[in-house]
């Protein structure tokens, strides 16, 4: 694995950014509560543990028996994801308390409190915020984990294909994407995932990337889930970011051993022969700047010896390529992910405004774009106002 002066750059801000968070999470839950030694003792080393945990997730379970550094790696997750909330919840709470304090010192000038009274205040609204904080976190992670684990919502949309046989109007593609495979999600999430899949009953199913975070030898079994998809034209993968952080040479013989095509910079023909369109897969659009030049992202490989009036469907992890390539190439529909539409709020509103095409089906002119929300997800096991997806789209001539 290659790691980059800017991914070294990114995990040493995210770590100070963690141990910043939980200095201010000990502060508000544990000092301003209760002046007791022993309470803000083990608020320290409670904090410090959890903080230690986040810092080091990324190299030290590599240093582990699986089994350790699977459980670690869970336990990070989770608390990221209830971190992330508390943290949300106690900031907001606390800008309340600041306003609060701001009129109560404009009310003490005219008529000031006895002594003594100002702290048992202080503490009271302390603790009053740190209750309604653990409530609030446990409202909102509980129901993130429950929807994350429970089975994906499916979404169907209809495009219309510039170019597609009236042989073929109706045509069914199920697309996957952004399933990332790892120490939370395990052969039983899949297992569902494809029965899911099955009784769809599409004509072709695709993978859009991001399918794994771990080596071949350590999530085949659950990966091996996929060998049962069922679909007349078969199961089709494109690489995404992740799979170049978890081997995807290795990755690619792994699938295909397990009966899906892997499309690298290539495309195939789908159909009978009076009747077809292209399919097209390229790898992941951030490969070559994330240390791979020999692979990534190249649509004139893929393209090469193709008939440009033919219909054509693209697979690209990143919907980062659409409008630089795939119209200019004349692709009529592109499905990509990556974005896992923010996955969980109030990140789904940070993604909706960096990305152009975040989530949903884009128009332009005659071509489409979908950008699914992902099948999995990513890190905490969380999925508010951004539920995980099995798309199947009807391609209509």
């Amino acid at each position: 694995m290659r790691i980059s002066l800017q991914s070294l750059i990114f995990f040493g801000t995210m770590s100070l950014v963690v141990v910043l968070g939980h200095v201010y999470l000990y502060r508000r839950l544990f000092r301003d509560t209760a002046k007791h030694p022993h309470w803000r003792r083990a608020g320290v080393v409670l904090m410090g543990l959890l903080a230690t945990l986040m810092t080091s997730w990324w190299f030290v379970p590599r240093l582990l028996p699986q089994q350790t550094a699977s459980f670690l790696s869970r336990l990070n997750w989770f608390w990221m994801g209830v971190a992330v909330y508390l943290l949300l919840t106690v900031l907001s709470l606390g800008g309340l308390h600041t306003l609060n304090g701001w009129l109560k010192r404009r009310r003490e000038a005219q008529a000031p409190v006895p002594p003594g009274v100002d702290e048992e205040r202080r503490q009271f609204l302390a603790r009053t915020t740190a209750g309604v904080a653990l409530a609030a976190t446990g409202g909102m992670a509980g129901y993130g984990v429950w929807r994350a684990f429970h089975p994906p919502v499916v979404n169907e949309v209809a495009v219309k294909l510039p170019g597609l046989p009236k042989a073929l109007d109706g045509f069914s593609i199920i697309q996957l994407s952004d399933v990332h495979v790892g120490p939370l999600i395990q052969r039983r999430f899949m297992d569902a995932v494809v029965a899911q899949c099955n009784a769809l009953k599409g004509d072709l199913v695709c993978i859009t990337g991001d399918l794994v975070d771990g080596r071949v030898a350590h999530l085949a079994h659950g990966v091996g889930a996929l060998g049962n998809l069922r679909s007349r034209h078969g199961t089709y993968f494109v690489t995404g970011n992740h799979e170049y952080y978890s081997g995807d040479e290795e990755w690619a013989e792994a699938l295909t051993r397990m009966g899906l095509m892997v499309l690298r910079n290539r495309h195939v023909r789908i159909g009978e022969p009076g009747a077809s369109f292209d399919l097209v897969g390229v790898d992941d659009w951030g490969a070559r700047r994330s240390g791979y030049p020999e692979r990534g992202y190249d649509l004139a490989a893929a393209t090469a010896g193709r008939d440009p009036s033919r219909a054509s469907v693209l697979l690209a992890h990143q919907p980062a390529g659409w409008r630089e390539q795939a119209l200019k190439a004349g692709m009529g529909l592109q499905l990509s992910g990556h974005t896992h539409g923010g996955q969980f709020f109030p990140f789904n509103l940070m993604v909706s405004a960096i990305w152009e095409h975040d989530a949903g089906l884009f128009r332009e002119g005659d071509s489409h774009i979908y950008v699914s929300r992902g099948t999995g997800f990513w890190g905490p096991p969380l999925r508010v106002a951004a539920p995980p997806e099995i798309v199947k789209v009807t391609l209509l001539a």
